[in-house]
């Protein structure tokens, strides 16, 4: 897929004018990205909206796309992608935190969790975790919403669209940026000069194309000044889910490894 646009979204399963879902939209020129804008959408229903902009874009989102095969054999739950969300999207929030919770209970000390087989090279938390942060919640918002908007999930789904939506993970990139420094917080607190510092190191090292993803971000000099001044990094998950997003559209099977199982899911560049 050629001249495509492209979307990074940093999502969250509350969205409110105090914690939007962020949309950095952006262009592809060889080995430059460059980003056109940013944007806020202050409701789950505003994200809908958004999911129906014409094609073709390809779309990196920070929220998993799957549960792990050992957890939906447990609770013998569905093993076709789409049952299996049609199954979740029934579930509230409260039925899902019992059945995981006690699925964690019945488990020994140190492995609680289950995990996907991405979680590992991607350092990534299990997308059955329902706090800190509360990724099921959000895969609970975000990806039947996704199916009900007609995108294509490439992997999880065999029919093809020209909106194509892919898992990102901003920290994956970060962590290639600048190690574990933290570079974000919704604390007032804690949005020390520290913090801005490493924005301001990962936003240089993106502009010089320091990742293995061999991309460099062409920002305005408003937009570097943004970046760096959004204490939440809301605004730089979402340029990092866009860059992941870049990377994956020139793939082979937009990233996907073979083999990967497509009730799990893949995080892009893992």
């Amino acid at each position: 897929m050629t001249q495509a646009l492209l979307f990074g979204i940093d999502f969250t399963s509350a969205p409110r004018a105090a914690k939007p879902i962020r949309v950095a939209r952006g262009e592809r020129q060889g080995a430059v990205v460059r980003l056109a804008g940013l944007q806020s959408l202050l409701s789950l229903e505003a994200f809908s909206e958004w999911l129906a902009t014409p094609g073709p874009w390809v779309g990196g989102f920070d929220l998993p796309f799957g549960l792990p095969r050992e957890l939906v054999q447990t609770l013998g739950w569905p093993l076709d992608h789409a049952a299996l969300m049609a199954h979740y999207a029934a579930l509230s929030r409260d039925e899902i935190r019992t059945q995981f919770a006690a699925f964690c209970d019945a488990r020994p000390v140190g492995s609680k969790f289950a995990h996907r087989v991405c979680d590992g090279p991607a350092n990534a938390s299990p997308s059955m975790k329902w706090v800190n942060p509360p990724v099921a919640y959000m895969l609970h918002a975000g990806v039947p919403r996704l199916l009900a908007a007609g995108v294509w999930l490439p992997g999880h789904q065999a029919a093809g669209g020209d909106r194509v939506a892919l898992e990102a993970y901003p920290g994956l990139l970060a962590r290639e940026l600048i190690g574990r420094r933290s570079y974000k917080s919704d604390t007032k607190a804690a949005q020390t000069t520290e913090r801005l510092i490493a924005r301001k190191d990962m936003v240089d090292a993106l502009e010089q194309g320091r990742t293995r993803l061999g991309l460099r971000l062409k920002l305005s000099h408003a937009q570097r000044d943004d970046l760096v001044a959004d204490a939440s990094g809301d605004s730089l998950d979402a340029v990092l889910a866009l860059l992941q997003a870049a990377w994956a559209s020139t793939q082979p099977r937009f990233g996907w490894p073979e083999g990967a199982d497509p009730l799990e899911g893949w995080i892009v560049s893992a």
